[in-house]
């Protein structure tokens, strides 16, 4: 099996590669060395091998995405409103990239630099990429070491940093998922479950508003596992805001897994194991005008809370020198079939 290939040229010459994680018969992932994109990832499925991320045909395609598909995002997931902030008394611009806000980590961010192959076997990858002081505006020089694993049906994921100055730093993963392997099937018919204790309402440029809001009666109330075409009937003034799921859901303090995601269509199902505070999810309602014809996926993205550097009522995100930053994203999959009941889809996620 070909562990390394190359995936095609940037503009200015340099080659970008495609390293294969697992086996043809197991979990198998393909990772560029671009932005440490998650460009394919194969789980067993009850008919055959499942595509389970969207994803573009070359590194030019990856390059001028505007949706993000499959990055490392960095410094800052999310948005940081007025692309500004104050960290021990000190002003910081960062670059706007969306209207006058900040938006993962700027026009290059994490997701559009190449990184260096640390070292590449069988079932393990290992990325590291150096951000200078003042990169699109954050401050220190900061070192980030990306390792992406598979082990069995698990593909894991683990951020770790440091930095020479304080800096606002919160990495996540961006990948569109549509577990039905099908670009005909929508993303909204996945079944859903976040142990979710609130959510992050937002104004019209989707910045939080600063506080947590309960979401019991609302949309956003995942923790009963539902589809999100379920939830979107209704007239919910969050999601006229953003033209559907583009929100921060808090989880509960006490959570074991982030975010659990079926599709009845394929019986494939994912679980995602996180430490962090909170999960972003995103419908996707951006990609049918970013890439027609691509499909659907959804996105959910373990992270600190987004604009947390304004935000005095949120947990801060600060990474200060020092301290040793580390985060750990585990993706577990299996298979119970189509049309489960909810419970044997569970039950089947825990044994995975």
């Amino acid at each position: 099996m070909e562990r390394i290939r190359p995936f095609g040229q940037l503009d200015d010459g340099r080659t970008v590669h495609s390293c294969r994680l697992g086996d043809a018969d197991g979990l198998c992932a393909e990772i560029l060395d671009l932005g440490g994109i998650l460009a394919r990832l194969q789980v067993p499925g009850a008919g055959g091998r499942v595509d389970a991320v969207l994803r573009l045909p070359d590194a030019q395609a990856y390059f001028a995405d505007p949706a993000y598909l499959g990055i490392l995002v960095g410094r800052y997931g999310n948005r940081i409103g007025g692309a500004r902030f104050a960290l021990d008394g000190r002003d910081h611009a960062v670059s706007a990239n969306e209207g006058r806000n900040h938006l993962h980590g700027g026009h290059l961010g994490f997701g559009r630099r190449l990184w260096e192959v640390q070292s590449h076997g069988p079932d393990a990858l290992v990325l590291r990429l150096h951000s200078p002081d003042g990169e699109e505006g954050y401050p220190g020089n900061l070192d980030v070491v990306a390792t992406y694993r598979v082990h069995g049906t698990r593909l894991e994921l683990v951020f770790e940093a440091c930095s020479d100055a304080p800096t606002a730093f919160n990495p996540t993963h961006h990948p569109y998922f549509n577990l039905s392997g099908s670009a005909a099937v929508p993303a909204a018919a996945q079944v859903l479950q976040v142990p979710v204790a609130g959510m992050l309402p937002v104004d019209d440029a989707l910045i939080p508003l600063g506080r947590v809001q309960p979401v019991a009666g609302t949309p956003f109330d995942f923790r009963t596992a539902a589809t999100l075409q379920a939830q979107l009937g209704g007239d919910d003034p969050q999601l006229r805001i953003a033209g559907g799921f583009d929100h921060c859901l808090v989880l509960d303090a006490g959570h074991a897994c982030a975010a659990q995601l079926y599709s009845p269509h394929s019986g494939v199902a994912m679980r995602i194991d996180c430490d962090a505070p909170a999960l972003q999810l995103y419908g996707g309602q951006g990609l049918a005008r970013q890439h027609p014809g691509l499909g659907d996926g959804l996105c959910l993205e373990p992270q600190d809370y987004p604009d947390a550097p304004n935000q005095p009522a949120f947990p801060p995100a600060v990474l200060r020198p020092g301290t040793a930053y580390r985060r750990r994203i585990v993706y577990r999959f299996a298979c119970p079939g189509r049309d489960r009941a909810w419970d044997e889809v569970a039950a089947s996620l825990e044994r995975a």
